[in-house]
């Protein structure tokens, strides 16, 4: 069978990928792309590098344009989708990229976002562990799937296993990010031009304010805690590389772990994953490595000295952090293999 497929926001970065990713994909017909402002133009205009796509031209995003096609997926900015989700009830499978169905609590929504609230949809991060199960066990047969935040599924992916196992105390975690520009979207923005990054590393949303924190407690409770048990400080850092994540999250060691133990709480949960694959001891990831590719790489240390267990974790947001994110939990979805269309392998140098 094949599925056809429409595309909103797909003059946008996420959009782009999305389609870049299904353009190989052999179940599915990419039928209509949507835009905002930039409809009636030819796709090609705004993604020169989408060749076998070029016959697409961009048309209004509007829900009578979304409707008719068998999967709908929606790249648009946070706080947009809800106007559209509402009224593509027929649709059989509907896959949000933005925020608006990733979270579980009004009161979290209203304190990062703001806007009318709209009902959580299965989150789209198969490989996280939720308790003695995976995330990927409720997306077999899902009608909506929310994609996740690139930073806070790094995040999620690089501790998950540590809290489901008990061996880390997710009441005292630290996160560092550095994080390339396309994470914020095409739009134009002063902070983001090349003359602000380049040469430069920037800090944002310090002190407690990232919109992706809730969405990791959120995840990490799931994992095998309450929510009233973690306790998050998130730091994210513009740097001058287009894509890119490298998230170093450390914890305190939990009930006397032995490193044994620790390191077999990730060998456990993802010795068997194809798309999150924990490094050899001593080994760390570099964005390099995962440059193009639906992997999240991660190295391990146990500080002793310090009483904490660091990983450091290596996505592209725009694959593995959006839109491989995506696509993975459709093919699970629709009952095709996981890794259908999607690459394990890099582009290098």
């Amino acid at each position: 069978m094949t599925y056809s497929v429409a595309v909103s926001g797909a003059s946008g970065y996420a959009g782009g990928e999305i389609l870049r990713i299904l353009a190989a994909h052999p179940e599915v017909e990419i039928r209509t792309v949507t835009a905002h402002s930039n409809a009636g133009q030819p796709l090609i205009q705004h993604q020169p590098h989408l060749r076998s796509l070029a016959h697409l031209t961009l048309s209004e995003t509007t829900p009578d344009v979304l409707a008719g096609h068998d999967i709908v997926f929606l790249a648009l900015p946070h706080g947009q989708s809800g106007q559209y989700t509402d009224a593509l009830g027929a649709t059989p499978l509907v896959i949000d990229a933005g925020a608006d169905h990733r979270l579980e609590s009004v009161a979290d929504w209203d304190s990062f976002y703001g806007g009318d609230f709209h009902d959580p949809w299965v989150y789209g991060v198969p490989e996280l562990p939720v308790g003695d199960s995976k995330q990927r066990d409720r997306l077999v047969g899902a009608s909506r799937i929310a994609a996740p935040g690139c930073n806070a599924s790094t995040v999620s992916l690089s501790l998950a296993p540590g809290v489901a196992a008990g061996v880390i105390d997710p009441g005292d975690i630290v996160t560092v990010l550095a994080v390339g520009p396309s994470g914020a979207g095409k739009a134009l923005k002063s902070n983001l031009l090349a003359s602000e990054i380049l040469g430069s590393a920037n800090p944002y949303a310090v002190g407690g304010s990232h919109r992706h924190i809730p969405e990791i407690r959120q995840a990490l409770a799931a994992a095998g805690t309450g929510p009233a048990g973690i306790r998050i400080s998130f730091t994210p850092v513009l740097v001058p590389m287009s894509r890119g994540i490298l998230a170093t999250s450390t914890a305190p060691i939990a009930n006397d772990a032995t490193d044994a133990e620790i390191r077999a709480a990730w060998e456990s949960a993802y010795g068997d994953e194809t798309f999150v694959q924990l490094l050899p001891a001593g080994e760390f990831p570099r964005t390099a490595d995962v440059l193009g590719a639906n992997t999240a790489l991660m190295g391990l240390a146990i500080d002793r000295a310090a009483n904490r267990v660091v990983v450091v974790t290596a996505v592209d947001n725009l694959v593995k952090g959006t839109a491989g994110a995506a696509v993975q939990s459709m093919n699970i979805a629709l009952g095709l293999p996981e890794g259908t269309a999607l690459s394990i392998n890099g582009v290098a140098p």
